[in-house]
């Protein structure tokens, strides 16, 4: 096993993680003849795509060489969001003062049993992705590193697996950037920030996309001097300008120290001391820190697979696909991150799905065909589906777009989250081509809205849907009637006096 995934400390739960997803004595199976499918990598896209054909009565393959689950279960996704809830519930108690409830001072964080709950909660999810199950489902789960070997082969651990259809799931990494002096003085990642155990007491994060935003906001919360440092003039360049610009505030207001629009010249040790030293307008500034962890974005895990066996072509931005998912060699697919622009679990899920399609049936599912939502859980949370308005423009689509303010949703008064908004872009005809969401839960509304978009139903379809009053999703119903209000024009609304008194007379 790699030292890049570490399971410290190594408690009972991270013991129970182990044992499930990648047991130390685990014996890989007897290859049989031929796979209808074998997927390198155990993702969301390799767990899938090797259930779904195992379900469907083929003869699946599933090869990884760290941890079943990916970087989701291990060290994304389910970690993440555990550390999330614990700092939203801190933060929960330093505002209760605004809803009348009393907290007598000097309430804190346990970091250290944040931490357990997070490593007590993994594990007890880990039996969904582990060995043993999928073994139970009827595929062949191999533990090691897989290189092709031809153009229907691939070896792992010394066997040869041979395949009528292969799919490539094998993910993405945190990207290291070249930073002088970085590697020497040592630093975190996604990989290595869930190990540990003492709350850093000066942490500075490069990177503030959605990774270094939402850790930021937690270790901030937990009680650490963050400092959040980027390049670019405002955190989360790609999401709505608005709602990050609101996502930022709220992270000041948690005590993060933002420093943006300044490059990084290099990293030192001085003492107990890491130092970055950046430039910022032209001037010189350095940030001490306890720790560093990085952010900056995700690095496709192409090494040691031998592609080149397989006649499969790739770039430094991962493997090549077309939009069946089919790579150079038409008998191999890929799916999620190590070839998706879209590196979210949800995306590989629906992308593997497209592969058993394509792979075993027949090629007529494409993935330029989905509708990919996605979240940036800070909060308030930032959710997102189809164009933004600059997307748009660029593409030559006029729209026309309808915000409704949370200062007129009852139930986000009443909840003290009147500061978000949702933003629906619409065709002239009333078609969604695009979304965004601004809430502590947006990640829970924003799926009413991919809903319509991927039925093909207009922004008028919500308007006739009956809302549970008060909820904060009323929002999105508010701006389809705001909407549909656009559509009364004065000749149509004269057409309705005239009808309506002559009713009267």
């Amino acid at each position: 096993m790699s030292e890049s995934m570490q399971v410290q400390p190594f408690d009972v739960h991270n013991q129970a993680l182990v044992n499930n997803v990648h047991p130390p004595n685990w014996v890989n199976p007897e290859p049989a003849p031929r796979y209808n499918l074998v997927a390198i990598g155990a993702g969301a896209a390799g767990l899938v795509s090797t259930a779904g054909t195992a379900g469907l009565g083929g003869k699946a393959a599933l090869i990884e060489r760290e941890f079943l689950g990916g970087d989701c279960l291990n060290v994304g996704c389910v970690p993440s969001k555990a550390l999330i809830r614990a700092a939203r519930a801190f933060a929960d108690v330093r505002d209760a003062g605004q809803y009348g409830v009393e907290v007598p001072p000097g309430s804190r964080v346990n970091f250290p049993a944040v931490m357990e709950r997070m490593r007590r909660l993994r594990a007890s999810i880990s039996p969904n992705d582990s060995a043993e199950r999928y073994r139970k489902l009827g595929v062949d789960v191999f533990l090691g590193s897989a290189r092709f070997t031809g153009p229907d082969s691939i070896e792992v651990g010394g066997q040869t697996l041979r395949f009528h259809r292969a799919v490539i799931t094998a993910g993405a990494r945190a990207t290291r950037p070249a930073i002088p002096g970085l590697a020497e003085a040592g630093f975190l990642t996604n990989e290595t920030v869930f190990s540990l155990t003492e709350l850093p007491r000066r942490l500075a994060i490069i990177g503030a996309g959605p990774i270094g935003c939402e850790l930021a906001q937690a270790f901030a919360r937990f009680g650490a001097q963050v400092t959040l440092l980027a390049n670019h003039e405002h955190i989360m360049p790609r999401e709505d300008r608005r709602a990050a610009e609101v996502v930022q505030k709220e992270m000041q207001r948690d005590g993060i120290r933002l420093v943006l629009g300044c490059a990084i010249q290099r990293v030192d040790r001085d003492g107990g001391d890491k130092v970055v030293r950046l430039t910022c307008g032209g001037q010189g500034h350095e940030v001490r820190a306890d720790e560093i962890l990085v952010g900056a974005g995700r690095t496709p895990n192409l090494d040691g697979l031998n592609l080149e066996a397989a006649g499969v072509a790739y770039d430094k931005t991962g493997v090549q696909v077309n939009d069946y998912l089919q790579t150079s060699n038409p008998n191999v697919y890929a799916a999620g991150d190590i070839c998706s622009r879209f590196k979210f679990t949800h995306a590989a899920d629906a992308m593997a799905r497209i592969v058993i399609q394509n792979a075993l049936f027949f090629r007529s599912a494409k993935v330029s065909a989905l509708t990919i939502p996605w979240c940036t859980y800070t909060d308030p949370e930032i959710a997102h589906v189809g164009l933004y308005e600059e997307e748009a423009a660029a593409q030559g689509i006029p729209i026309t777009t309808v915000v409704q303010e949370f200062h007129d949703v009852d139930r986000a008064i009443l909840d003290g989250d009147s500061a978000g908004f949702v933003k629906v872009h619409l065709t002239k005809k009333g078609k969604i081509v695009g979304a965004t969401v601004l809430a502590r839960h947006a990640g829970e509304m924003i799926s009413e809205i991919t809903l319509a978009m991927t039925a093909g139903l207009p922004l008028g379809a919500i308007a006739k849907t009956i809302h549970p009053y008060p909820t904060q999703a009323e929002a999105i119903k508010k701006a389809a009637d705001a909407y549909n209000r656009t559509r009364l024009t004065p000749f149509v609304k004269g057409l309705f006096q005239k009808w309506l008194a002559w009713r009267r007379g």
